[in-house]
């Protein structure tokens, strides 16, 4: 699904760059040029990103927590 429609920004693309290290809107302003247009596609865009950065970082915290247990 497109989300951002002026950018060509999909959902998936947003999840990729969240994966790559986006963490906030701004990453996703400053990599994929989100919100730069006309707006109406932030809301959705923080959506997308809050149910993404919970995917990407548990499993980085699941590492990180047998690292500590060796």
């Amino acid at each position: 699904m497109y989300v951002c429609i002026c950018k060509a920004v999909s959902e998936s693309r947003i999840r990729r760059a969240v994966g790559e290290g986006a963490c906030t809107l701004r990453d996703l302003t400053r990599e994929l040029g989100l919100g730069t247009c006309c707006g109406k596609c932030v809301p959705t865009a923080r959506e997308v990103l809050s149910s993404a950065l919970p995917e990407v970082s548990a499993p980085l915290m699941q590492a990180a927590a047998r690292t500590r247990s060796v």
